[in-house]
């Protein structure tokens, strides 16, 4: 029998899981949510980081083998969608590849949109 992996408590738990190259992509992608969200709490949901504020959904992240995923929702997706054109999108997930460096600057600005929609 394949024993399953242990799921994350924490965000801390999750990011230590990966390789240190990765390690030091995901804590980028915290570190830039937290500072545009600074009231956002963290956590861990469908076994991934995520941020919620205001009780709701507000971002959340994962790392995979060749990108991170960042997931804003639909509606970040779509308010983004010139800035996005670069990057592999579905309705409410992002790829940032690995090879390439992370847009922190867009996804502090992805974060902040995504604060003033939670707040309504």
């Amino acid at each position: 029998m394949k024993s399953k992996k242990a799921l994350p408590n924490n965000i801390d738990e999750y990011i230590a899981g990966f390789p240190e190259d990765v390690r030091a992509v995901l804590q980028q992608v915290r570190n830039t949510v937290k500072k545009a969200a600074p009231d956002a709490e963290e956590t861990i949901s469908y076994a991934m980081p995520a941020f919620k504020l205001y009780g709701k959904p507000l971002v959340y992240f994962a790392a995979f083998k060749n990108h991170i995923g960042f997931y804003p929702l639909p509606e970040g997706i779509k308010t983004f969608g010139k800035e996005l054109a670069g990057y592999k999108t579905s309705k409410g997930a992002i790829q940032f590849p690995l090879s390439k460096p992370i847009p922190l600057n867009l996804i502090t600005k992805i974060t902040k949109f995504r604060m003033k929609e939670n707040k309504t």
